[in-house]
């Protein structure tokens, strides 16, 4: 009987620790919300860089607008800048400066002037295509849109579909711009990287 116990008293300090880890374990597993994985777990593969055209038309005129203001602050009317303004689109995207040309998607989201001393948006959309093997996919965008400068700089700030992960940057450049009705037709190149 001696010989048992000291051997369990040798022992102790050994299954304390067992017993301490893997309750540790077991803790972190039950009150842990997230993993770590490898992306194989998802099928992800090498990542690519794509670039992507095309047209984005606001039409703010007309019988069938696809750009709406939907609120503006007090000040708003007196503001040179249109500050407060803020405007809801779900606009057309095509492959063209023509409206009439392929429809390849569409711009859903939020833009409304931020800037007290120019015409400059923060932009909140998401590009949604409806077409080829991009169908179903979004990209995400958020960033400021200085209207009256040549080529403006917004980054790509997630996706979904085949733009899952995607990350990169839209470079807007108005092509057309009714100073009367606030029509506009904005080309635009993304570039993105994907998997």
């Amino acid at each position: 009987m001696a010989k048992i116990f000291a051997y369990t008293t040798a022992s102790f300090p050994f299954l304390l620790i067992v017993i301490l880890f893997s309750s540790t374990l077991t803790t972190a597993k039950s009150d842990s919300f997230s993993r770590n994985l490898s992306p194989k777990t998802l099928g992800i593969k090498r990542e690519k860089l794509s670039h992507l055209q095309f047209y984005f038309h606001d039409i703010l005129s007309g019988r069938n607008p696809t750009a709406v203001r939907v609120a503006q602050a007090d000040s708003t009317k007196r503001s040179l800048s249109s500050f407060g303004l803020i405007t809801m689109m779900d606009d057309p995207l095509t492959v063209k400066p023509e409206i009439s040309s392929k429809l390849v998607g569409r711009a859903q989201g939020i833009y409304a002037s931020a800037s007290q001393s120019e015409l400059s948006f923060l932009m909140a959309l998401n590009f949604v295509f409806s077409e080829g093997k991009y169908n179903g996919s979004t990209l995400s965008i958020l960033g400021r849109n200085s209207v009256f400068s040549g080529v403006r700089e917004m980054p790509v700030v997630g996706g979904s579909g085949l733009f899952r992960f995607a990350r990169g940057y839209a470079q807007a450049k108005t092509h057309d711009l009714d100073f009367k009705t606030g029509d506009a037709v904005v080309e635009y190149n993304v570039y993105v990287f994907h998997y």
